[in-house]
């Protein structure tokens, strides 16, 4: 397995002409259409490369002073990416996607604000969800009073065993086999998702290339 800051996935041969974004943009935009049940419309996008080459040599860090050996290839795909956009609904948003933030793994967080409360999650404290208010604020924990409705179907196990990343596999390869069964199962990908999450990275390509905001098909 290749380690290390290169591997396929800085190749726009191999990986296509988006890193940042496709790798990870793309997939947290799905998440924002999926939560808020709103669609984006246009975008204004900004990519960055911080270091126009690396060292092709897979399991070595190129961010390293000690990194000496190997063929410098160049960078043609993006570091980080911002978005701005705006959906269907009257909603906006930003983004902002990197893969060099040293300490920073596998971060996802978002924060939807609406008129009388604003939510927030982070993946790093997957147990919690934080709500504001107007009044006051706090953490709603899976398994409280309140955190009931249709994620409940989703606690295999009780409050008190945390549950993480993987087991969100877990409970799409359940409603999965449910599907084939042929019950009826609310939320799962179809073809469609995929596509969508194509038009929006050429879309944010788009709008990097040009500077100017770029509509996203509906």
């Amino acid at each position: 397995m290749e380690t290390g800051d290169y591997n396929w996935r800085v190749d726009p041969a191999e990986g296509g002409r988006s890193r940042a974004f496709a790798d990870i943009g793309s997939h947290w935009c799905d998440l924002m259409e999926f939560v808020t049940g709103q669609r984006i419309t246009r975008l204004c996008a900004r990519l960055a490369t911080f270091l126009g080459e690396r060292i092709a040599a897979p399991g070595r860090a190129s961010f390293s002073a000690a990194v000496t050996e190997g063929a410098r290839v160049p960078v043609a795909t993006e570091d980080a990416a911002l978005v701005l956009f705006e959906m269907d609904e009257g909603a906006v948003g930003s983004v902002v996607v990197s893969q060099v933030s040293p300490g920073r793994k596998n971060r996802l967080w978002f924060e939807v604000d609406g008129s009388r409360r604003s939510v927030a999650f982070d993946q790093e404290q997957p147990e919690t969800l934080w709500v504001g208010g107007r009044e006051e604020s706090g953490l709603l924990a899976r398994g409280a009073p309140g955190a009931g409705g249709s994620s409940r179907s989703f606690d295999s196990l009780p409050a008190g065993h945390p549950r993480g990343y993987h087991d969100c596999f877990d409970a799409f390869v359940a409603e999965t086999y449910r599907a084939v069964r042929g019950e009826a199962v609310e939320g799962l990908p179809l073809f469609s998702d995929g596509r969508r999450a194509v038009q929006v990275t050429e879309a944010v390509l788009d709008s990097a290339r040009t500077s100017s905001w770029c509509p996203v098909e509906p």
